[in-house]
């Protein structure tokens, strides 16, 4: 009996699984397609296929061609997520209803946030991070 009392309450201590329908973002900006993956509970090629049916969903990519994602880019396929597979809508019908949300002001348009991070400025970055990198390896010599 006690070993039963142990496994809830390690259940209960446990952070929210993405497939349980609470996802949990982690405090970052940016965030690789496996990142996404995991915290949405889909499989990465799920993404891809959504990015071709909701043209809002688009995320960067950097210089090594691999897809970075904003925080609110997550928000929108964790909403389209709740729509396709807990509201049991179409992608017709879940683009309507995206649709819907944001002419009644309910739902921020991803489009706005464009330009914040362009392609020159991820490559900026990753020469930056390779950088330090270097300096670390030579630091720890």
């Amino acid at each position: 009996m006690s070993g039963d009392l142990v496994q809830v309450v390690e259940e209960s201590l446990a952070p929210p699984m993405a497939s349980e329908g609470l996802a949990v973002i982690p405090d970052r900006m940016f965030f690789r397609i496996g990142d996404v993956a995991e915290i949405v509970g889909v499989q990465p090629y799920v993404l891809r296929f959504w990015e071709k049916e909701f043209e809002f969903l688009s995320p960067i990519k950097n210089a090594s061609g691999q897809r970075i994602y904003r925080r609110s880019e997550v928000e929108s396929v964790l909403l389209i997520k709740k729509l396709l597979y807990t509201e049991r809508l179409t992608i017709e019908g879940a683009r309507k209803k995206i649709r819907e949300l944001r002419k009644h002001g309910q739902l921020a348009e991803a489009k706005r946030e464009r330009g914040v991070l362009d392609d020159r400025k991820l490559q900026v970055m990753a020469e930056i991070k390779g950088g330090l990198r270097e300096l670390l390896d030579l630091a720890s010599r």
